[in-house]
C-alpha cells in the first residue's frame, strides 16, 4: 500500500491553482449524538469563505439532514428504514440549511439549497440545467448548498451517499479539486483504532480492489458513508482525473493548511486530467436505460476505430428506451463495449437493425440520423468510472 512520497512542489501547485473546489462535509464531522454542531459548521463556514475570499468558487454538498432530523424529532437511533429517513430527512433538511446559512452570512455569503437524485444527473437535459445553474450562483458569488433530495429517494434514483453525489457534482462543474471533509483525518496502512503503529498515507496514485477490501464496508453512526465509500469516490474521480483530498473535518484550520500546500490528509492523484464534458458525464452514468448488442465488426471498430455505430453492426435491442437515452453497448459474448447515447428509440432500433443506412428511410419512413450512436456520444469500458 505504501507510495513514493509526492513532490511538495507539484502537491503545492496543485492547491495553489486549483480555483474551483467542491467540499464535501458529512454528517460524522458536522454531527454528533447531540445532533448538528453550530460550533464546527461556524469554523467550516469561515475556511469556506476565506477560500472564496481568496478568489476560488466553493461548492459545497453538505450531509446532516437526517442526522439534524433524528436529533430533532428525539429518536433514539439514526432511522433504518426509508420511509423513516425520509421524514426525518424531511424535517432536518431545513434546520441544516439554516445552520450553513446562519454561519456564512457573518461573512457576508448567501447559501443556495439545491437537492438532487441520480435520476436528476442521469438525464443529459436536466444535467446540462444543473450545471447551468451552479456556474450561475458561482457568478453571483454565492455559495451552492448540495443534498441529496433523501425525501423522495428510493434505490431507483438515490446516489448511495453523499460521497458519490460530490464525485458526480466535481464532474459536473469541472472542478479543479474534491475535498471530502470527515471524522477520519487520512488513510491509513492500518487501522488506527487497532494499531497503534499506524502510519497516514500521505498520496495515493491509485485505487484497486485490494485496498477496497481492505477498507471494509462500516458506515459511522450518523452517516451512510464508511472509508469503503470514500474509496470509491477517490477513484471515481482518479478515473476522471479529479484530485480528491480526504481529510478531517474535525481539526480547526485543516482547509487553510491544505491550500497551503502542507501535508494533511490523503491526497488521490494521478497527476492526469482524461477527460470532460459529455464524456466525463457519459462515463459517471448510473444506470444506462437499455442495451445494444454488436457484431464483431461493429465491436472492433468501436473499440479500436473511434468509429460511430450504424444500423448494420446491431444484432440485438434489449430494454424499452427513447431517443437520447444512455445505453450499454455490447458485443456479442456480453462483453462491454461502452455506454453512449443512442440516436433511435427502442422501438425505431429494433426495426432497422442490421439494415443498411440507405435502407433507413423505406423502412421508418423518414431517415432521423445515419449512426444510431455518435462517436461524440460514446465512451468505451475502459474510459467509464467502474465503482468495482
Amino acid at each position: 500500500m505504501a507510495t513514493a512520497p509526492l513532490d511538495p512542489q507539484a502537491r503545492h501547485a496543485l492547491f495553489t491553482q486549483a480555483r474551483r473546489v467542491v467540499v464535501k462535509v458529512g454528517s460524522a464531522a458536522l454531527a454528533g449524538e447531540a445532533g448538528l454542531n453550530p460550533e464546527r459548521i461556524d469554523r467550516l463556514a469561515a475556511e469556506l469563505a476565506a477560500l472564496g475570499q481568496a478568489g476560488r468558487e466553493v461548492i459545497l454538498v453538505s450531509s446532516g439532514a437526517i442526522a439534524a432530523g433524528t436529533r430533532k424529532i428525539g429518536l433514539p437511533r439514526r432511522p433504518a428504514s426509508i420511509p423513516e429517513k425520509q421524514a426525518a430527512a424531511a424535517v432536518g433538511q431545513s434546520a441544516l440549511v439554516q445552520a450553513w446559512e446562519d454561519a456564512f452570512r457573518k461573512h457576508g455569503r448567501s447559501v443556495a439549497q439545491l437537492l438532487l437524485t441520480a435520476d436528476d444527473l442521469a438525464h443529459r437535459h436536466r444535467y446540462l440545467n444543473a450545471r447551468n445553474t451552479l456556474n450561475t450562483l458561482l457568478a453571483w458569488g454565492v455559495v451552492p448548498l448540495i443534498n441529496e433530495n433523501d425525501t423522495v429517494m428510493v434505490d431507483e434514483i438515490q446516489f448511495g451517499d453523499n460521497d458519490h453525489l460530490a464525485t458526480l457534482i466535481a464532474g459536473l462543474v469541472g472542478a479543479d479539486l474534491l475535498v471530502i471533509l470527515s471524522d477520519v483525518d487520512a488513510l491509513y496502512d492500518a487501522d488506527p483504532r487497532q494499531n497503534p503503529a499506524a502510519r497516514p498515507i500521505r498520496w495515493v496514485p491509485r485505487v484497486d480492489g485490494r485496498l477496497l477490501r481492505a477498507a471494509g464496508e462500516a458506515p459511522s453512526a450518523v452517516g451512510r458513508g464508511g472509508m469503503r465509500s470514500k474509496l470509491l469516490a477517490a477513484k471515481k474521480c482518479l478515473d476522471a482525473g479529479i484530485p480528491l483530498l480526504l481529510a478531517s473535518g474535525r481539526q480547526p484550520g485543516v482547509l487553510e493548511a491544505a491550500f497551503a500546500g502542507l501535508e494533511v490528509g490523503t491526497l488521490f492523484w494521478s497527476g492526469e486530467r482524461r477527460y470532460s464534458g459529455k464524456k466525463l458525464w457519459l462515463a459517471q452514468l448510473p444506470r444506462p436505460q437499455g442495451e445494444v448488442v454488436v457484431d464483431a465488426g461493429a465491436a472492433r471498430a468501436l473499440r479500436t476505430a473511434g468509429t460511430s455505430l450504424l444500423p448494420v453492426g446491431v444484432r440485438a435491442v434489449r430494454g424499452v428506451f427513447g431517443v437520447g437515452a444512455p445505453v450499454r453497448v455490447v458485443d456479442e459474448d456480453g462483453r462491454l463495449v461502452g455506454i453512449g447515447l443512442t440516436q433511435y428509440a427502442a422501438a425505431d432500433l429494433e426495426r432497422i437493425k442490421g439494415r443498411r443506412t440507405h435502407e433507413i428511410a423505406a423502412v421508418l419512413g423518414h431517415n432521423p440520423s445515419d449512426e444510431v450512436i455518435h462517436r461524440d456520444n460514446f465512451a468505451l469500458a475502459e474510459e467509464l468510472v467502474d465503482a468495482e
